[in-house]
C-alpha cells in the first residue's frame, strides 16, 4: 500500500510540474536578443553532459558544430565524442516559419517546433536515441538562453511518458572568426 501511495505522489507531482512551464514570452526584451539562424551560422564547439533523474552525471560529451544558412534554412551538422569513446553524427534542417521554427533530423521523430523572445529559445521534440542494444524514445523539452555573442547556455528536460528520466546541460561557444 505505502508503494502504491508514493507512486501516486510522485505521479501527482510530475503532472503538476509539467503544468506550470514559463513560456517564451516571458522573456520578451531581454538582451541579447537571439538570433537561432546568427548564432549557429558558422563553427562552434559545445560541452555537455546527460544527469539522470537523481541529478548523478551518466555522460559527457563534447560537440563540433557547422551551420550554414541558405534563406529561410539553417542546416546544423553536430559531431559528438562522448566520454567513453563513442561517435555520433547528427544533421538538423530546421526552416523558419513566421515565428515558430521548424526542425528535422534523422532520429527526431516528427518535428521540433520552437520559438524565440528575447536571449532565450524553446523547443520541443520527440527523438530516438541510443539505447542498449536498440533505441529509445523519449522527449526533450529543451531551452536555449544566450549569454552573449559568443556563449549560450542550454537545459534540455529529457521524458519518459511524461515523467522526469534526466537532463542535459550544455555550454555552448561560438568559435571567433
Amino acid at each position: 500500500m505505502k508503494k502504491w501511495l508514493a507512486f501516486t505522489l510522485f505521479s501527482f507531482s510530475a503532472l503538476l510540474m509539467s503544468c506550470t512551464s514559463v513560456g517564451v514570452d516571458k522573456y520578451a526584451g531581454t538582451t541579447p536578443e537571439f538570433d537561432l539562424f546568427d548564432y549557429f551560422s558558422g563553427e562552434l564547439v559545445a560541452h555537455g553532459q546527460f544527469q539522470s533523474f537523481s541529478g548523478q552525471v551518466r555522460r559527457r560529451f563534447v560537440v563540433d558544430i557547422n551551420g550554414e544558412v541558405e534563406g529561410d534554412t539553417l542546416t546544423l551538422t553536430e559531431d559528438f565524442v562522448y566520454d567513453d569513446g563513442e561517435e555520433q553524427t547528427r544533421v538538423w534542417t530546421i526552416k523558419k516559419q513566421g515565428d515558430k521554427f521548424v526542425g528535422t533530423a534523422s532520429d527526431v521523430i516528427g518535428e521540433a517546433v520552437g520559438e524565440s523572445s528575447g536571449y532565450t529559445f524553446h523547443w520541443e521534440y520527440d527523438i530516438d536515441l541510443p539505447y542498449k542494444d536498440g533505441t529509445i524514445k523519449v522527449h526533450f523539452d529543451d531551452w536555449m538562453y544566450q549569454q552573449n555573442s559568443r556563449y549560450l547556455l542550454n537545459r534540455a528536460r529529457v521524458t519518459k511518458f511524461g515523467v522526469q528520466v534526466g537532463e542535459v546541460t550544455i555550454f555552448f561557444d561560438k568559435t571567433p572568426s
